[in-house]
């Protein structure tokens, strides 16, 4: 994220702004509130302060109100997509862990031999840089004697 970006769950607006924000009332927003159907953040004097995500969900509340929805059943709709929210946030935390944890296991190593002819540690799927040395091979005149034995 960058500087100039607002976390969307950082409580920001007072409930004038987020009132004007989502298109509500003020006295709406602390019906919902005492409702629990959309909880701000409160200050260390009791003020209530209210994230981008939280002018969001008004929006919706309104929106579902408006299409004839019961309150409980908004509260209920409010409370499963924030259960998803933080699963989604969980799964994301595990993936996280588990790449992490596989990469750090013995078998997700590679080795090869270095410039030096030490052995060098590889991560699984890295390729090593190939060498450019011209190397002379030469057969041992042992070998070559005991093929022409065994003929």
């Amino acid at each position: 994220m960058s500087e100039d970006e607002i976390d969307e769950e950082t409580p920001v607006f007072a409930i004038a702004t987020a009132a004007d924000l989502a298109g509500m009332h003020p006295q709406t927003l602390r019906q919902y509130d005492r409702l629990g159907l959309v909880v701000p953040a409160r200050t260390k004097g009791g003020s209530r302060r209210y994230s981008v995500r939280h002018v969001e969900q008004l929006r919706e509340v309104g929106r579902l109100s408006a299409d004839g929805m019961s309150l409980p059943a908004i509260a209920r709709i409010i409370e499963l997509e924030n259960r998803v929210r933080d699963l989604h946030a969980r799964v994301y935390e595990l993936e996280t862990r588990m790449q992490e944890e596989l990469a750090r296991r013995p078998g997700a190593r590679v080795f090869a031999a270095g410039p030096s002819g030490s052995v060098v540690t590889l991560r699984s799927g890295t390729r090593v840089r190939r060498a450019t040395d011209v190397v002379v091979w030469r057969p041992r005149r042992e070998l070559a004697s005991d093929d022409d034995s065994a003929r």
